[in-house]
């Protein structure tokens, strides 16, 4: 039977048609987000209200790492969600079996530990069932596909994965394990070794020795086996070795760039405020736009500043943006000239204007908070001591030194020009 779409096999003929994400961090977005991308509707909760989860199948919690919080939210979701609904917790250290029991489904409660928003560990409480952990295991597939396809890709093979606690799946690899620790783990357990090298050369010799063996059902050696069948099937390995990458979902700002780990990547101006992914190695940083690549950066540079391509932003972009160099400079205006001139001075700093306008966004709002009154005296201060910066102004705001004077230039006395220490014109003539 086909899956029906936009939804996620699980197990028993159930699928996922609905995914809850409950946190507000960046955790609980990204995760939300790579749930969206795998072609299910989620939708994600603060953990504060709990309406709208009468439909949902799964539920995956990324609140704060403390019990009474797990227990709040565990004890809410058990009476807002369908009885059949999986409830999943992102814990990396908390008991999911001690989560589980202020429910009254324990035998639903699993742990899913996202090292990264595709990097998913499925942990078992001591009361989850089998079947629990299988879908969560389903579920999860989807979503560490795109890694896993990256690497098969690369290699020019594919992945069979085996479903967890079925060891059926993979039987010869788990005969082969028990057959090197019957004929080498075993014979070397009474010897001691003193150093890596020395113990990996008892293994080789023990492992030539096993492969080398006559298997009694086939006559032949596994050396022998693999020289006939599989040597001649293998194929070159790549030039280049598999790069393991992370991937990220972001949101291109109104400057036309995209956030990864506080440092500001551009990408074409015609995807502005456009969902992306975000392809990270140990070197560069890629970005997709529907599965199309449309920026390649280097990885690196320091937190708040930019790598940008000219290309990316050129200057007829301005019209197609509803955030503009001159509606920012008029807003800036309608609170005072204060706030103007300095945010003039920060869209003149940068060398592209585009790239000051989250600092000047960042800064009008402000006005919501302190008021304009407030804000024009911060923005003053800030131009005085020579603040550049959202974080500057604010941390004026929250201070109060917008309602302290101004420091004064202590200005030198004028010395007289009539003085014994000076010559004059007349000394030269």
């Amino acid at each position: 039977m086909s899956s029906p779409p936009n939804a996620i096999d699980s197990v028993g003929g159930m699928f996922v048609f609905k995914a809850a994400v409950v946190g507000s961090g960046d955790a609980a977005r990204e995760i939300a987000a790579a749930i969206e991308a795998a072609g299910v509707e989620v939708v994600l909760i603060d953990g504060v209200s709990f309406a709208g989860l009468g439909d949902v199948d799964l539920v995956i919690e990324a609140m704060p790492e403390r019990m009474e919080v797990k227990h709040r939210v565990f004890a809410e979701l058990d009476v807002a969600t369908p009885g059949h609904a999986i409830l999943a917790t992102t814990t990396a250290g908390l008991s999911i079996t001690e989560i589980g029991e202020i429910t009254l489904r324990p035998e639903k409660v699993v742990g899913l530990h996202f090292a990264a928003p595709r990097v998913v560990e499925v942990v078992e409480s001591d009361d989850t069932a089998p079947e629990t952990a299988q879908a969560a295991a389903n579920f999860v597939q989807k979503l560490v596909v795109p890694d896993d396809q990256d690497f098969a890709t690369h290699y020019g093979t594919a992945i069979l994965p085996a479903r967890p606690r079925r060891p059926r799946d993979k039987a010869k690899v788990e005969v082969g394990v028990q057959v090197v620790e019957r004929w080498i783990l075993a014979r070397l357990r009474n010897q001691r070794f003193f150093s890596l090298t020395e113990l990996n050369g008892a293994i080789a010799m023990l492992l030539g020795e096993l492969n080398g063996r006559p298997m009694r059902r086939l006559g032949v050696s596994r050396q022998q086996l693999f020289d006939e069948l599989d040597r001649p099937a293998l194929a070159a390995l790549p030039i280049e070795p598999y790069v393991y990458a992370e991937w990220r979902q972001r949101r291109v700002g109104l400057d036309y760039h995209v956030d990864i780990d506080g440092h500001y990547y551009s990408v074409p101006h015609r995807l502005l405020r456009q969902q992306l992914e975000a392809r990270i190695t140990a070197r560069t940083v890629e970005l997709f736009h529907k599965g199309e690549r449309v920026a390649c950066h280097l990885l690196g540079g320091a937190r708040g500043r930019h790598t940008t391509v000219t290309e990316h932003m050129p200057s007829s972009h301005r019209r197609h943006a509803g955030w503009t160099h001159e509606r920012i400079q008029r807003d800036a205006a309608a609170i005072g000239p204060d706030t103007a001139s300095l945010v003039e001075v920060i869209l003149r700093s940068r060398p592209h204007p585009e790239q000051g306008f989250r600092a000047c966004l960042g800064i009008l709002r402000l006005a919501r908070q302190y008021g304009t009154d407030r804000l024009e005296a911060a923005c003053r201060r800030g131009l005085e001591i020579g603040a550049r910066s959202y974080g500057s102004i604010s941390s004026i705001l929250d201070k109060g030194l917008d309602r302290q004077p101004l420091p004064r230039a202590v200005q030198a006395p004028e010395l007289p020009l009539d003085h014994p220490n000076i010559r004059g014109s007349r000394y030269y003539h």
